[in-house]
């Protein structure tokens, strides 16, 4: 059994969702866990709306960045041991070939960055994607690694409504 395990989080712009489950399972999973994110179609920055929502919850923003996928799909990537979509549109896209053949699974989290309306709307839609997240990583935490697989993760979503 490894002592650390990788995990990737996806989503198309990794400009907020995935960015702030990044954020998310490096604090919770502490020495057990490290975490990255990604996107199919990276916007090249991270989302003002995520980083605020981050700073407010006391989670580490430095270091978080906008990248491909690529990157992780390289030889040189970290081997990650599971791989989780946080958007419909990146589930529905054709990843790349993962090093390691890690477990795959999807999340579906509403889009934070896609909220029109006032500053205080656009701030409860990030805080709610944050609380999402935060839930589901807590339940991902409660398993044993060696019990990860597709369904199991994509069950955490539907726990995390009914607790």
């Amino acid at each position: 059994m490894k002592d650390r395990y990788n995990i990737l989080f996806v989503c198309t712009g990794n400009s907020a969702r995935s960015i702030m489950a990044e954020a998310v399972a490096n604090r919770l999973g502490g020495e057990r866990m490290r975490a990255f994110s990604a996107g199919s179609h990276p916007q090249g920055h991270v989302h003002r709306g995520a980083l605020q929502v981050l700073d407010a919850a006391g989670l580490a923003t430095s270091g978080l960045r906008s990248k491909s996928w690529e990157e992780f799909a390289a030889a040189d990537a970290p081997v990650m041991d599971l791989v989780i979509t946080v958007c419909d549109r990146a589930a529905a896209e054709a990843c790349p070939h993962w090093p390691g053949h890690p477990v795959t699974a999807h999340w579906s989290v509403p889009d934070p960055a896609a909220v029109e309306g006032s500053p205080e709307q656009v701030e409860r839609a990030f805080s709610l994607a944050l609380q999402m997240l935060h839930q589901r990583i807590s339940l991902l935490l409660s398993l044993r690694p060696g019990d990860w697989d597709r369904l199991a993760i994509e069950s955490l979503a539907a726990m995390e409504t009914n607790a």
